[in-house]
């Protein structure tokens, strides 16, 4: 049986995970972006708020995209011309909406698919005690690096899952490209053999 010591430490534990899951805000779409269209996420940031924004094209012709975002002013923070991956950083100026827009307007007849991921604000201390000038215990210093650790993994599945993705896609096109190249030369030399 635990010490009591460590099962009054469990509960608290639990909910400060609860909290800290819930203070730092997080968006991870992956969606598709037709041909010579244009796609705006909006998202409610307050003034000060540090936020990141990252975006890669999966698929999808040259695998480049247009970027934009926009204070609640209107007034561009970001903008990049068909840019395969990207991620920029900022401090939000003022509250307000914030709009960042996909476009895809200068290719006509080439869908893609993007994946982004809007992190807005800082993740919070895992333990209320990490701001204060004590030293934190062996087992609160243990689980702040193993969930440093973690969050290191978890960019890092994200990063090689999107170049599985790109890959794969890039894989299944020339596929496909080498399979109508072998059909044509079949015919060809059918051809030709009923011609001799």
């Amino acid at each position: 049986m635990p010490p009591r010591g460590s099962r009054d430490l469990l509960p608290s534990l639990l909910l400060v995970w609860a909290l800290a899951a819930c203070a730092a805000r997080a968006s991870e779409i992956t969606f598709e972006l037709p041909d010579n269209a244009k796609q705006c996420f909006y998202e409610e940031i307050a003034q000060g708020t540090k936020c990141t924004l990252e975006f890669q094209v999966i698929t999808g012709g040259h695998y480049d995209v247009d970027c934009r975002l926009e204070d609640p002013d209107g007034i561009v923070l970001y903008k990049e011309m068909k840019k395969q991956y990207d991620s920029f950083t900022f401090t939000a100026s003022r509250n307000g909406t914030y709009k960042f827009c996909f476009s895809n307007e200068f290719s006509t007849f080439t869908h893609k698919t993007v994946y982004f991921d809007f992190q807005v604000g800082e993740d919070p201390p895992l333990f209320p005690s990490e701001n204060r000038v004590t030293a934190l215990t062996q087992m609160e210093s243990a689980c702040v690096s193993i969930h440093e650790a973690l969050k290191s993994v978890i960019d890092y599945q994200t990063h090689f899952r999107l170049r599985e993705a790109q890959g794969r896609s890039r894989a299944e096109d020339l596929n496909t490209r080498v399979a109508y190249w072998s059909i044509g030369e079949a015919i060809i030399l059918l051809v030709v053999s009923v011609g001799q």
